[in-house]
Parts: C-alpha cells; sequence; structure tokens
C-alpha cells in the first residue's frame, strides 16, 4: 500500500492561472509567454509552450491580481532558475524557484 508523502513546501502555494512572460538571462532577445498554474512566494509552477533546461536562469513578469494584493492590481518581475520541466504534449510544466522580484510599474 503506498503511503502519502508529506508536504515539503514552506510556503503556502496559490492556485492562479495569470499570464506570464518569460526571457532568459542568457540570451535576453528571446522571450515567450505561458500562463501560471501556481504561485508561492519561492516559486512558480508555468506552463509554456517552449522546452527549458533545468538550471537555466530566467527573468519572468506576472501581475498579482487584486484577489491576492487586496488592492489594486501589481506587477512582479522575478528573477529565478528552473527547478524541473516536465513534458505534455506540446506543452511543458516548468518549477522555478524565486531568487529575487521587484514590483514594477507599468511598461
Amino acid at each position: 500500500m503506498a503511503h502519502a508523502q508529506p508536504e515539503k513546501r514552506s510556503m503556502r502555494r496559490f492556485a492562479l492561472e495569470l499570464p506570464i512572460s518569460v526571457k532568459f538571462l542568457n540570451d535576453g532577445k528571446f522571450e515567450l509567454t505561458g500562463r501560471t498554474r501556481d504561485v508561492s512566494s519561492r516559486g512558480v509552477y508555468m506552463r509554456l509552450n517552449a522546452a527549458l533546461t533545468p538550471g537555466s536562469s530566467i527573468e519572468f513578469v506576472m501581475t498579482l491580481p487584486p484577489e491576492v494584493t487586496l488592492g489594486s492590481a501589481i506587477r512582479v518581475r522575478c528573477y529565478g532558475r528552473v527547478l524541473r520541466v516536465e513534458k505534455n504534449g506540446n506543452e511543458q510544466g516548468v518549477a522555478v524557484a524565486i531568487d529575487k522580484y521587484d514590483f514594477v510599474g507599468e511598461e
């Protein structure tokens, strides 16, 4: 009989489908879009239509909605690294650890 594994995450995750814009820090000219599946203060799981490599450094921007911020929508620019990639047809599920983030205005 299989036993449930204990939850290892220390931060609360929010199931949020938000549009996301991703840039590779190695080549800032390459940009793609996708959607988040869930978000926490330390990481994001996103769905993209491009392959990423675990260990890659990326920059991404997402807008947190008023329901999360309890105020107005806030744009957040995050810098992080790819932890894991899960292929699902043409789509990639990508787990990213957030190393740092900044709140940004409209671009």
